[in-house]
C-alpha cells in the first residue's frame, strides 16, 4: 500500500515535469514564395522523415520513368543485403542477355564477374542497364521474376500508379509507368532504410576493372547526376537520373541541410539541364520553408516504472516506442511545444515486452502535433503460488513482528 502511494506521488511529479515547455532551437522560420515556375510535366517535393509533400504539379500522372526505374532495383538489392541473402563481396556473373542491353551501360562482357558492390556502383553512378539485369538475374534467377518482385514491392509501398516491365527502364511499353509521387515514395524508402546508398550515389567518378577472356581493362564510371557539381547551399545526397525519347528527362534528387532531408522528383522535363535546375529550384524552396522539430530532450528525464498486478515483479520499466519529429512550413515557434505524459495506473500480469502503457503527446498552442506510445521495456510473468507465499511473508515481516 505504501509503495503504491509513493508511486502515485512520483508519477504526478514526473507528469508535471514533462508538461513544461521544451525549447530546442528551430532550424529556420523564414517563408518564401510558393509559386514555382516549372516546365517539367510532373514534379513533386517531399520531406523524407515525415513523407510530407511540400509541392506538387501533376504528381499522379502516369509517365514513363526511364532509368529512375533503377531506384526500385536498388531497393530490392539493399533489401537482399539486409536480409543476408547476398553480400557485397559476392561475385555476380554477367549473362549473354545482360550483356546485350542497350542504352547506358558499363560494357560488361558475357561471363565477366564483378562483386555486388561494384554492380551497385555501376547502377547508381553510371546507370548501367547491363549491371541492373545481371543483378536481377543473380537475385531472382531471371529478370522476369525480379520484375515481379519489383511490382510486389511497389504494391506494398502503396505505389498505385506504378507498374514495371523491366528492371532498368529501357522498356517503352505503355504499361511500364510510374508517377512523381510514387518515385518519391520509393526514393524515400531507399534513403531512409538504407542511408548508405548516399555513399555510392555521391561518387563523382570511379574506375572499375574489367577482367575478361580478352584481358584486363579499366572503365571509368561517371555520375549522371550533375546536380552534384552545381553550386548550392545544401548537400546533394543522390539519387538517380533517367532519360529516353519517350520519358524525356527524369530525375529523383535527394539533398540534406540542417538535418532536413528532401526529395525532388522531376519527370518529363523538356531537356537535360532543366531536370537539374528545376530540382534545384524545388530543393531551395523546400529548405527555405522547412523547420523540423525532433525531440532530443525527453530521454533526460527517466520514465517511472509502472505497477504490475499479480506479477512476479511488482513493477516494470517503461520506454518510448519510437522517436518523434514534426515538420513545419509556417515558421512555428518550437520553444512553445509542450510534452504531456499519460500512463495507465497499473498493468496486470502476464505482461509482454512492448505492451502499450501510455502516451507522450506533443502540444503547440492547444493543438496536438502528434504522439508516441510508451511501452513496457521488459516482460513480467504471472506470479505463481511460491511468489505469492514469498510476498505474504515479506509483507508480514514489514509489519514489524518477529517470529
Amino acid at each position: 500500500m505504501r509503495k503504491n502511494r509513493h508511486f502515485c506521488l512520483l508519477l504526478a511529479l514526473f507528469a508535471a515535469v514533462l508538461t513544461v515547455a521544451c525549447a530546442p532551437v528551430p532550424l529556420r522560420a523564414e517563408t518564401t514564395e510558393t509559386d514555382l515556375e516549372l516546365t517539367a510535366r510532373s514534379v513533386l517535393l517531399m520531406e523524407a522523415s515525415t513523407g510530407a509533400v511540400l509541392y506538387e504539379q501533376n504528381a499522379d500522372e502516369e509517365l514513363s520513368p526511364a532509368s529512375i526505374t533503377k531506384i526500385m532495383t536498388l531497393l530490392l538489392i539493399f533489401d537482399a543485403l539486409e536480409e543476408g541473402k547476398i553480400a557485397l563481396t559476392d561475385l555476380v556473373t554477367t549473362s549473354a542477355y545482360a550483356k546485350s542491353m542497350g542504352g547506358s551501360q558499363v560494357f560488361l562482357e558475357e561471363g565477366e564477374q564483378q562483386t555486388v558492390e561494384t554492380m551497385i556502383k555501376c547502377i547508381v553512378i553510371a546507370s548501367g542497364n547491363d549491371a541492373s539485369v545481371a543483378m536481377a538475374e543473380y537475385l531472382a534467377g531471371s529478370e522476369a521474376e525480379f520484375v515481379r518482385r519489383m511490382n510486389e514491392r511497389a504494391e506494398g509501398l502503396g505505389m498505385s500508379g506504378t507498374h514495371f516491365e523491366d528492371c532498368c527502364g529501357l522498356s517503352e511499353a505503355e504499361t511500364h509507368r510510374t508517377t512523381a509521387r510514387d518515385v518519391a515514395v520509393m526514393s524515400r524508402e531507399l534513403i531512409t532504410h538504407y542511408p548508405q546508398i548516399s555513399d555510392y550515389a555521391t561518387i563523382w567518378m570511379e574506375n572499375i576493372t574489367h577482367v575478361t577472356a580478352n584481358g584486363t581493362s579499366e572503365f571509368t564510371l561517371s555520375n549522371t547526376n550533375k546536380l552534384l557539381k552545381m553550386s548550392q547551399s545544401f548537400r546533394v545526397t543522390g539519387l538517380k537520373t533517367g532519360s529516353t525519347s519517350l520519358a524525356k528527362y527524369c530525375f529523383s534528387g535527394t539533398a540534406e541541410q540542417d538535418g532536413i532531408h528532401l526529395i525532388a522528383v522531376v519527370m518529363a522535363a523538356p531537356d537535360y539541364k532543366t531536370r537539374f535546375s528545376e530540382a534545384q529550384a524545388m530543393l531551395n524552396y523546400g529548405f527555405s520553408v522547412c523547420s523540423l522539430f525532433e525531440d532530443t530532450d525527453r530521454d533526460r528525464e527517466e520514465l517511472p516504472e509502472i505497477p504490475v498486478e499479480r506479477g512476479k515483479s511488482d513493477s516494470v520499466p517503461l520506454a518510448y516506442a519510437d522517436s518523434f519529429s514534426y515538420l513545419s512550413t509556417t515558421g512555428e515557434d518550437f520553444s512553445q511545444i509542450e510534452r504531456r505524459v499519460s500512463l495507465e495506473s497499473s498493468l496486470t500480469a502476464p505482461v509482454e515486452e512492448g505492451t502499450r502503457a501510455g502516451t507522450l503527446e506533443y502540444i503547440l498552442d492547444g493543438r496536438t502535433l502528434g504522439s508516441v506510445d510508451i511501452v513496457t521495456a521488459a516482460a513480467v510473468e504471472e506470479a505463481g503460488f511460491p511468489d505469492i507465499l514469498r510476498r505474504f511473508w515479506e509483507a508480514f515481516l514489514d509489519t514489524g513482528f518477529a517470529v
